[in-house]
């Protein structure tokens, strides 16, 4: 994924987030769904490393980064009073914590400074409340030398939601200057028994049909899914996850859903991201059945991952695909920008594309093309056990060569690109494409497309035999890494990205021939509840931290990792590991059972000392 994440555009996800906690499924769900818990940390911003919203402040400098204290973790934090005089600062915050979950935990890091003398005496207090309770007072005899985390337990504000306020007053003299940082709010635990663990809806093939308009900036048609319940639990709704609409807002949504077939739909929820399916009657185990849907696509302006750079259209999670329930319920993680929130299961996808001839068609899959109306082509790809289906419209610059290994690459370059800089972009993706299949296993997916823009501010991102990268041979050698940790080995992207990061850095280290040597000597960890294996809940709060830790210490741990068991082992250890979970899903769980399976050395201490939880 996403080799470079730039914090300047996570506000407004961080602000999805939050919004996404408080419309989780209600009144819409069943039952059973709404006692599910899905874990996520509802303060949005808690670091201030992306500015001020969603916070309202007294005063603009309450929010900062000038001298005179410093963060807990990043640059900013909040610093209330410290003025010296009668003064009052405030800050607050809407959240909303979420039904279904039996655990609410709101901790902060407070650093008290402050002139006072007195040993005895509160003159200068911090007040933190949620709604209408305090939960702590501080004052001027709190100082100390650093940041000192609290802790509160919120559970009893499930299902409401709450201003998070924090209130500094100052005397007439001295100051005392109270310093916020790293504020969150998790949620977790199951208020009900979990259900069966198996995932499901299980085996689903997508069927689509869809036409552009000239620019290829819109899509209109038809999608069908057709799926099989793989639980001993009855499946009495489903749920498409309408990723893009985070692109947009809940009033004009870029990807709507219309006239269903096979169920009723219900409310939009997850900032519009998840749509309710009720099924008519409830789903058996084994039972197969198809929900059909009027599909609306809209393509916002802008180099990303779904937007267009000019004349050069990107559509990547455009289509609704099936979101994943097992023992903790359905997953509708909210989208984050900072990373992916994407987790499905493998599926087949046939997918019809009518366009204008003058605008080129890379897509998921193997794609053929024939002639339509006059001035009209439509491309049809298939691909087969794949989690995701994305493509791209416009009128690139082709070339086309094939890997020695034997599998067909396209690079798909926008103006701008030189043909140079095409023709190194097709050769590295020829050598990375055998680098990975030679370590993990052979590529499955026919061909592979790479488009290149160096107008994308993210980097690169990954989709299942579709790559979107600037001209880079490290972003580009990584991205096609994805294709085996995410596309091949899936995982949860959104509550273990490092399953799919790290193990694609450390790939990529691999191909380019560097082994890390003493990577692991330069880690230097923010907070002891820094870990490589936290989720994009946690790492949205903390931004700037993202990728030094997934990424960075994530792929030095696998490095770490080799050279504890040897390289032979780990060389064995991670394509046999790769093959047990082929078309399936990886959990850290497994990769540590495994790995420690490859050794007669412990790992405990290995896994405690590298951080890496679960």
């Amino acid at each position: 994924m996403r080799s470079t994440p730039h914090k300047a555009f996570v506000t407004s996800a961080l602000a999805v987030a939050a919004l996404a906690a408080a419309l989780l499924p209600g009144s819409t769900a069943s039952a059973a769904a709404q006692a599910a818990c899905t874990p996520t940390q509802v303060v949005a911003n808690g670091g201030f490393e992306s500015g001020t919203s969603p916070w309202t402040q007294s005063s603009t400098s309450v929010i900062t980064s000038r001298t005179g204290q410093s963060a807990h973790g990043g640059t900013s934090f909040a610093w209330l009073d410290g003025v010296g005089g009668t003064h009052t600062d405030t800050l607050s915050q809407s959240v909303t914590i979420p039904s279904g979950c039996s655990s609410a935990t709101l901790t902060f890091w407070l650093h008290v400074d402050t002139a006072e003398t007195t040993s005895s005496t509160a003159y200068d207090k911090l007040t933190a409340k949620i709604g209408s309770t305090t939960l702590a007072t501080y004052s001027n005899l709190n100082k100390a030398t650093g940041y000192v985390q609290k802790s509160f337990d919120v559970s009893a504000f499930a299902g409401q939601t709450v201003s998070l306020a924090f209130t500094g007053t100052e005397d007439s003299s001295l100051q005392t200057s109270f310093v916020l940082d790293d504020i969150a709010l998790n949620t977790s635990g199951d208020t009900a028994p979990p259900a069966d663990s198996t995932r499901t809806p299980a085996a689903p093939a997508y069927t689509v049909s869809l036409s552009s308009n000239t620019a290829g900036t819109v899509w209109t048609g038809h999608e069908s899914a057709t799926f099989t319940n793989a639980s001993a639990t009855a499946l009495t709704e489903v749920y498409l996850r309408l990723w893009d609409n985070y692109h947009g807002t809940c009033s004009a949504p870029p990807i709507t859903v219309t006239n269903v077939t096979g169920g009723t739909a219900g409310a939009l929820t997850v900032a519009c991201t998840a749509l309710q399916i009720a099924l008519p009657t409830p789903l058996a185990q084994g039972q197969s059945t198809t929900i059909g849907f009027d599909l609306g696509i809209t393509v916002p302006s802008g180099a990303d991952r779904f937007g267009h750079d000019g004349a050069f259209n990107m559509i990547g999670n455009a289509l609704p695909v099936l979101a994943v329930k097992d023992g903790s319920g359905w997953h509708l993680d909210p989208y984050t920008n900072n990373g992916e929130s994407f987790y499905s299961l493998a599926a087949d996808f046939k997918v019809t594309l009518d366009h204008p001839t003058s605008l080129l068609v890379p897509a998921t899959g193997t794609s053929t093309d024939t002639p339509g109306t006059s001035g009209r082509t439509v491309t049809t790809a298939t691909a087969s056990k794949v989690r995701d289906f994305a493509w791209a419209a416009g009128p690139f610059s082709k070339i086309s060569g094939t890997s020695p290994g034997g599998v067909p690459v396209n690079i798909y370059s926008v103006s701008g690109i030189s043909s140079s800089s095409a023709q190194s972009m097709l050769s590295t993706a020829k050598s990375a494409v055998d680098a990975h299949a030679g370590r993990f296993g052979a590529y499955p997916y026919g061909e592979l497309d790479a488009v290149i823009d160096n107008n994308f501010w993210f980097g690169g991102m990954e989709y299942p035999g579709f790559v979107l990268d600037l001209v880079s041979t490290t972003a580009l050698t990584h991205e096609i890494g994805h294709q085996w940790w995410y596309g091949i080995v899936g995982d949860d992207e959104y509550n273990s990205p490092w399953l799919d990061e790290a193990f694609t850095d450390y790939a990529t280290d691999l191909a380019q021939g560097l082994s890390g040597t003493n990577c692991w000597n330069s880690t230097s960890w923010a907070s002891s509840a820094e870990k490589i294996t936290n989720s994009m809940a946690y790492w949205d709060a903390h931004s700037s931290r993202y990728s030094t830790v997934v990424y960075g210490y994530g792929k030095c741990a696998l490095h770490d990792l080799r050279r504890l068991i040897g390289d032979s082992a780990m060389t064995t250890l991670l394509r046999n590991y790769a093959s047990a979970h082929w078309y399936g899903v990886s959990t850290t769980a497994e990769f540590k059972a495994a790995a420690q399976a490859a050794t007669s050395t412990d790992l405990t201490s290995f896994w405690t000392t590298h951080r890496i939880d679960g």
